[in-house]
């Protein structure tokens, strides 16, 4: 980040009082106030909850020169795009009306907040155990299609089986969209995508899941473990 852009942003936070009003604990979060610089982000508070590897940050991003909220699940990153303002005051506005909302969101779940069309996919009565049990080639099944998870354009996550100790993961997704699953892969939290799995029904992700999962899950490790992306 320019020395210009965080000065800017200082600036602009240096006496906004409504994070000091924000409570310590919400929904099992804990709040922190510190800020931190990585990159073009500017993080000025954040809500985490350790043990559910979820966390929810308000921020300011250099590349729009705009304030966001990002949502942080497992190794997966993403903006809610109903939090997006260019100065503090309608930043304020958003998070008073979203943050709440957004905190309950990722530790209950409603299906309803999937939308209809992922709705009428049926995923969380997908009977899915027999094939993606708790614990799998030293992954552990940390999102489960009994309550998948909504992100941004357009897509869920079915399921996402994670290995927090090297950074990777391995996650399936729905796209509204495009109506089809598919894969996404991460090797010491370098993402990359996987065309094996696609597929526009859960029963024929089944059968790419069932011959195509473990080896992949292997490889994952494999890769992981000599530091390369797939």
């Amino acid at each position: 980040m320019k020395d210009e852009t965080r000065q800017k942003v200082e600036a602009e936070i240096k006496d906004w009082q409504y994070p000091a009003e924000l409570p310590s604990e919400a929904h099992g979060f804990t709040l922190s106030l510190e800020h931190r610089v990585k990159d073009d982000i500017f993080d000025i508070f954040e809500y985490e909850n350790v043990p559910m590897h979820r966390s929810v940050y308000a921020y300011f991003h250099e590349e729009t020169m705009e304030y966001k909220v990002r949502e942080r699940v497992g190794l997966l990153e993403f903006c809610r795009i109903e939090c997006i303002a260019g100065d503090v005051a309608s930043f304020e506005g958003l998070l008073r009306t979203h943050l709440d909302s957004i905190l309950d969101g990722l530790v209950t779940y409603d299906p309803r907040n999937l939308g209809i069309l992922v709705q009428e996919k049926n995923i969380d009565s997908w009977d899915y155990h027999a094939m993606l049990p708790d614990a799998l080639e030293g992954f552990t099944l940390f999102i489960r299609p009994s309550e998948p998870i909504k992100i941004t354009n357009g897509s869920v996550i079915v399921f996402d089986y994670e290995d927090f100790d090297t950074d990777s993961n391995f996650i399936i997704y729905y796209n509204v969209f495009r109506d089809e699953f598919f894969g996404e892969s991460r090797v010491r939290n370098v993402p990359d995508i996987s065309y094996d799995f696609d597929s526009k029904t859960i029963k024929e992700l089944e059968e790419k899941l069932n011959r195509l999962l473990i080896p992949y899950l292997r490889k994952i490790r494999e890769q992981a473990a000599k530091g390369e992306k797939i």
